[in-house]
C-alpha cells in the first residue's frame, strides 16, 4: 500500500477507537506509519480524510444490510417481510460491540464544530438515501429517480437516524425489526380507506 491507502486505513482505525473529535492528525500518522505532510498532500486536511474514512466504513456495512446465507434478504421487494428482514440486519450492525454508528451520532451532535466533516458527509447522506431504496424496494441504485431519493430515500434515512440514536442511547429499550414492522403495518392500515 502507498501513503494514501495507509492513511485511509489508519484513519478508519482511529475513528473506531477514538471517534472524530478526539482523533488528531498525529494519531492518524502514528496508526498509519505515514508522515504528517502526507495528510494534506493526499486528502487536503485531517477532517477531509476522516470524512472519507467514515464514508468508506459505512459503505463496508452494505453487505451486512443484505445479510448472509442465514439472515439474507429473501422476501418480496416492497413487502412488510422485506422491511422486517432489512431492518433486522441493519439493527444487527447497531447492536454489536464497537458499532461505528456512534460516529454518526457524534457528527449530529458536534456537526457545527466539525464543518468540513459535516459538509462532506452531507453529500454522502444523499447517496445513503439512494442506496436504501433498492435494498428495501428492489431494483438498482442507478435507476432510482431523484424525486424518489428526495422522498422515500429521505424517509428511510430519517428512520435510520432515529433508530441509531435510540440504539446508542439505550439499546435495552430500542425497537427491534418486529416492532418497526408492526408500527409500519399499523400506519398502512390506518391510511387505507375502509
Amino acid at each position: 500500500m502507498g501513503h494514501r491507502e495507509d492513511l485511509m486505513e489508519g484513519a478508519k482505525r482511529c475513528l473506531l477507537d477514538k471517534g472524530f473529535a478526539r482523533t488528531t492528525a498525529r494519531d492518524i500518522v502514528k496508526e498509519s506509519g505515514a508522515n504528517l505532510a502526507s495528510i494534506g498532500y493526499h486528502y487536503g486536511s485531517k477532517d477531509a480524510l476522516l470524512a472519507q474514512a467514515y464514508v468508506s466504513l459505512v459503505e463496508g456495512m452494505s453487505d451486512a444490510f443484505d445479510g448472509d446465507e442465514v439472515t439474507g434478504v429473501t422476501a418480496e421487494p416492497g413487502s412488510l417481510e422485506r422491511f422486517r428482514e432489512v431492518w433486522s440486519n441493519i439493527i444487527g450492525t447497531m447492536s454489536g460491540p464497537g458499532s461505528l454508528w456512534r460516529l454518526s451520532m457524534e457528527i449530529v451532535v458536534m456537526g457545527d464544530q466539525l464543518p468540513e466533516v459535516r459538509d462532506h458527509l452531507a453529500v454522502a447522506q444523499r447517496e445513503a438515501c439512494r442506496g436504501l431504496i433498492p435494498l428495501l424496494m428492489g431494483g438498482r441504485e442507478e435507476d432510482v429517480p431523484e424525486g424518489t431519493v428526495d422522498t422515500l430515500g429521505r424517509f428511510y434515512v430519517t428512520l435510520m437516524t432515529g433508530l441509531i440514536a435510540q440504539w446508542m442511547f439505550d439499546p435495552k429499550t430500542a425497537p427491534g425489526a418486529d416492532q418497526l414492522t408492526e408500527g409500519l403495518r399499523q400506519v398502512l392500515e390506518a391510511a387505507t380507506p375502509k
